[in-house]
């Protein structure tokens, strides 16, 4: 054992004291398990049989029944799945093909091997079982009969079902299984990525291309199960699978399934381990759910791309898979306290990273009988594709039009709702424009305003003066020639004192009303 691997299984057997010492008393045990393949021998087990939910590696189960019937001579590898509307209409991750879409089944076990592609694996159990009921009925039976105990199968993508639920031993016995049973297929397993059209997808498998002698199988993750694998790796010419299960994290998931690899194979099986057959029962009636410690709300949704998390930044993300997992992790210590590092010490994983992934390979796949026709087909799909977003414009464009015409008719309403009380008045404002100009004119419109001629005090026998109301200025006009003369004949009343005196005053009082009024 090389001493970098000793410094770091040493520095694991401490953390795991802290982490044992913080355990909740509600804690479960993430199930783990390393197995030769050869010899189906346990090399070390944790929770190996507690019932656990699968996510996406349930597909390796869909793979094996898929791959039992066509060495049965029932179907081909060229034979063609059909996507039904209600395949095309299951959640990611997924490919997205229209219903009616075909492709050979060959295609579609490398698209839900790498793409764990969830609505070609339903198209696979509608085509082969007939209905996703009738091919769950055919997972179940295989399973028993190839010595999975515990499992149970609802569906062939493993989206989150409470019914479907299986365990590390199970998941052993599988990878063993299409490892023995199906020889000409294991490249299935090891794909690095594969190619349709111009995208190029790689595998959610962390280990593949980073791990020295990874090849293969499957990862998974839902909320309620955490971040699964059943992994497999060679080295001079020994085979060795690990299962890990219910991780916080795909970084976290592979880093712990590449250091059981290293302990796996730094041991012998002797011939004291245990089998898978041997392995004891779990107590447990039902699997846990992990939903309030792998999907906290307050944060984004995790992802199970291996590619992405295993390059992960090691901050505040490493921290919370921390927390969560020391929530996870079992009251009791592992047996070996080699193992420690890889079972139970998050924190040691947090400035650790594999090495950068080797550049990817990727492997052609189509729709159609063969890449002629899938390429045909996959041209149709574009165009279609745009002349239905061509269309999505102009009916968003159409309804715009729709809308802003709307409301400018009922603009136009509200102004007719007004009735004629709206026109009588707006017709009536030059008659009042013209009324106020008159006005300023000197002489208002009306007489309300102003004392009424008749009603000027006017000394008793001083002579009326006729004023004229309409024009004022000519009123001011005939009274100022009258006053001139009456000016000038007061020196000549000063000198006659025959005249009355009466006179002269009653003079002044009409000199006085006229310039009044």
């Amino acid at each position: 054992m090389s001493n970098g691997l000793l410094r770091r299984l040493a520095a694991g057997l401490a953390m795991a004291a802290s982490v044992l010492a913080a355990a909740p008393a509600g804690a479960v045990t993430s199930p783990i398990l390393v197995v030769e393949v050869d010899s189906g021998k346990v090399i070390y087990g944790q929770a190996a049989t507690d019932p656990w939910f699968p996510a996406s590696i349930t597909k390796l189960m869909t793979t094996y029944v898929a791959l039992d019937l066509v060495r049965q001579g029932r179907l081909s590898l060229d034979s063609l799945i059909t996507i039904s509307a209600a395949a095309a209409a299951e959640p990611p991750s997924k490919m997205g093909f229209r219903p009616g879409t075909k492709l050979t089944l060959d295609n579609a076990l490398k698209i839900i091997m790498v793409k764990s592609a969830n609505d070609v694996a339903w198209a696979i159990g509608e085509n082969l079982g007939g209905s996703i009921e009738g091919f769950a009925q055919m997972m179940n039976e295989t399973a028993q009969r190839i010595g999975m105990r515990e499992s149970r199968w609802t569906n062939p993508n493993g989206l989150p079902d409470a019914r479907q639920w299986t365990t590390a031993r199970d998941m052993a016995i599988l990878g063993r299984a299409l490892i023995r049973d199906f020889p000409e297929s294991r490249a299935l397993f090891s794909i690095s990525a594969i190619q349709f059209g111009r995208s190029v997808m790689a595998n959610h498998n962390g280990l593949l291309g980073r791990y020295a002698g990874a090849d293969g199988m499957k990862t998974g993750f839902i909320c309620s199960g955490g971040f699964n694998v059943v992994a497999s790796a060679t080295r001079n010419g020994r085979r060795i699978i690990t299962v890990v299960m219910g991780q916080p994290s795909a970084r976290e998931r592979d880093l712990k399934a590449s250091d059981l690899f290293d302990y796996g194979f730094s041991q012998s099986a002797g011939w004291t381990a245990q089998t898978l057959d041997a392995l004891p029962t779990s107590n447990l009636g039902e699997p846990p759910d992990l939903r309030p410690y792998i999907c906290d709300k307050r944060k984004a949704l995790p992802v199970d791309e291996g590619q992405g998390a295993i390059t992960a930044s090691a901050g505040a993300a490493g921290a919370s898979a921390d927390n969560a997992n020391a929530q996870l992790m079992a009251a009791a210590a592992p047996p070996s306290a080699a193992l420690a590092f890889a079972t139970m010490n998050s924190a040691a994983l947090r400035n650790r990273a594999l090495p950068p992934r080797a550049p990817l390979q990727p492997i052609l796949v189509w729709i159609g009988r063969d890449p002629a026709e899938g390429a045909i087909a996959l041209n149709e799909q574009e165009e279609a594709e745009k002349a239905e977003k061509a269309a999505k414009l102009a009916e968003a464009r159409k309804a715009k039009l729709e809308a802003i015409a709307a409301k400018r008719e009922a603009t136009q309403a509200a102004r007719q709702a007004k009735g004629p009380a709206a026109g009588a008045a707006k017709a009536a404002k030059p008659e009042a424009k013209k009324a106020l100009a008159r006005g300023k004119g000197g002489v208002p419109a009306t007489a309300s305003a102003f004392a009424p001629a008749e009603s000027t005090p006017v000394m008793e026998g001083a002579p009326k003066l006729k004023v004229d109301t309409v024009r004022k200025p000519a009123a001011k006009a005939a009274v100022k020639p009258q006053a001139k003369p009456e000016a000038k004949a007061k020196p000549a009343a000063k000198a006659s004192s025959a005249k009355p005196a009466t006179a002269g005053k009653s003079t002044r009082s009409a000199s006085k009303a006229q310039a009044d009024d």
